[in-house]
């Protein structure tokens, strides 16, 4: 249901009018803690001790409020505690945000405003993109698509399966912490350790299972004979250069996007702090890429949606059956 009313709705605007969103909340204790223990005088050691401590806090408090929460709604009235339920998933659900960011960059690169176009990927992407070409605008924004519906749609949705409410606030709150802390600055790099580590390995089941909803997708596409249906994503390819990415999980999703769109993703990308070389995945597609090419990444979005959806489902309905 959280699934299906984001993919509707969107988060749900005339809720948060009225109350912080719980992701903005995270984000504030996350900066609190950082600002309140990541001492730089100290040792590396103590610096990843603080922040190891940083991230259980963390933990603890997110954990207690969403049990609270959830304990409390179904102390009113268990159908209350079904409605908060969706209503959590569907503000930690990110796949519609993802759809509507991602084709304010396609609508003015496809009526030829490329100005408009990097200011709406500067969104999204934490590269410089004030002098991309069209096709260095398609590939970040794909890139971004495809890494954002393994962590921010299939991990999400994975982890609520597992946990339900407290499960899908976890995730988010990590994945928070590792957005906000888990880089390798001079501040950051001890004590962001953990967070970056964690988000690691709450990602690396999800990032591979994004793999299988891909294919699922390109695979019923091509079998309802759907127009511009997608490529089969090749294994052996994904296989090759999804561990030649810079994460441990985002060139999985990656890898599937290039294969599926027969396109090549990754090379030399440009941040703020100086150019990094990297390399292609899936360097036989084809590189010069345009608005077009992200219509059809957002139709695989919906797709692969719509696959999580219905595994989902059966999972849950199996889950019934069996109790």
């Amino acid at each position: 249901m959280a699934i299906m009313a984001d993919a509707v709705f969107g988060e749900p605007s005339w809720l948060l009018k009225r109350m912080p969103h719980p992701v903005v909340l995270m984000g504030k204790f996350i900066g609190w803690l950082d600002r309140r223990m990541n001492h730089q005088h100290h040792t590396p050691f103590r610096q990843k001790r603080a922040g190891i401590t940083a991230l259980i806090r963390m933990i603890f408090v997110v954990a207690a409020l969403a049990i609270g929460i959830l304990a409390l709604a179904w102390w009113i009235n268990p159908i209350l505690a079904f409605v908060v339920s969706v209503l959590g998933g569907a503000i930690f659900l990110a796949q519609r945000s993802l759809h509507d960011h991602v084709e304010a960059v396609r609508s003015p690169l496809a009526e030829g405003d490329l100005p408009a176009a990097r200011q709406a990927l500067s969104m999204i992407v934490g590269r410089t993109t004030e002098n991309l070409d069209e096709s260095g605008v398609a590939r970040a924004a794909l890139e971004s698509l495809a890494e954002n519906l393994s962590d921010g749609v299939i991990a999400p949705a994975f982890w609520m399966l597992i946990g339900g409410l407290p499960g899908i606030a976890l995730y988010k709150a990590i994945n928070t912490a590792d957005s906000m802390i888990g880089y390798k600055t001079e501040r950051h790099l001890h004590f962001g350790w953990a967070s970056a580590k964690l988000d690691d390995l709450v990602n690396f089941l999800p990032a591979r299972l994004s793999v299988g909803l891909i294919m699922l997708s390109a695979a019923i596409t091509s079998l309802a004979g759907q127009k511009g249906a997608f490529a089969w994503p090749d294994w052996a390819v994904i296989r090759r250069d999804a561990p030649t990415h810079a994460s441990p999980n985002a060139g999985w999703p990656e890898a599937s996007y290039a294969s599926a769109l027969g396109i090549a993703l990754g090379g030399p990308r440009t941040y703020p702090s100086g150019t990094v070389e990297a390399p292609y995945i899936n360097d036989a597609g084809r590189k010069n890429l345009d608005a077009g090419d992200i219509r059809k990444g957002l139709s695989l979005l919906r797709a692969t949606c719509a696959a999580t959806l219905l595994v989902v489902v059966l999972i849950a309905a199996a889950i019934g059956f069996l109790q």
